[in-house]
C-alpha cells in the first residue's frame, strides 16, 4: 500500500488490519531505520530523536496500540513523510 494512502488511512482511525510490512514502510517514510530485531519486535530509530520506536509483527499485521504510537511521534515531532518508494 502507498506511503500516503495508508497514512490517510490511519489518520482516520482505521487501525485494524493493517499489515506490518506496510507499517514498517510507512515508518521508514517518516524516516525511521531499524536498528535492532528481537524475535518479533523492530525497533526503530531516527536521528535527531531521543525516543525509539517498537513494532510487532503479529501473524503478519501490526497492532493497533503501535500503530498510534507511530502516529504520535509523527506528530510530536512533525515528522514529513518523503516520497512512496
Amino acid at each position: 500500500m502507498r506511503r500516503r494512502r495508508l497514512l490517510r488511512r490511519l489518520a482516520s482511525g482505521a487501525l485494524n488490519n493493517v499489515r506490518f510490512r506496510d507499517l514498517v514502510d510507512l515508518a521508514e517514510g517518516f524516516g525511521f531505520r531499524v536498528v535492532r530485531i528481537e524475535e518479533s519486535h523492530h525497533v526503530f530509530t531516527q536521528s535527531g530523536l531521543d525516543e525509539l520506536i517498537s513494532l510487532q509483527d503479529h501473524r503478519g499485521e501490526a497492532k493497533p496500540y503501535q500503530i498510534r504510537q507511530l502516529l504520535r511521534l509523527v506528530e510530536r515531532y512533525n515528522l514529513k513523510l518523503k516520497d512512496d518508494a
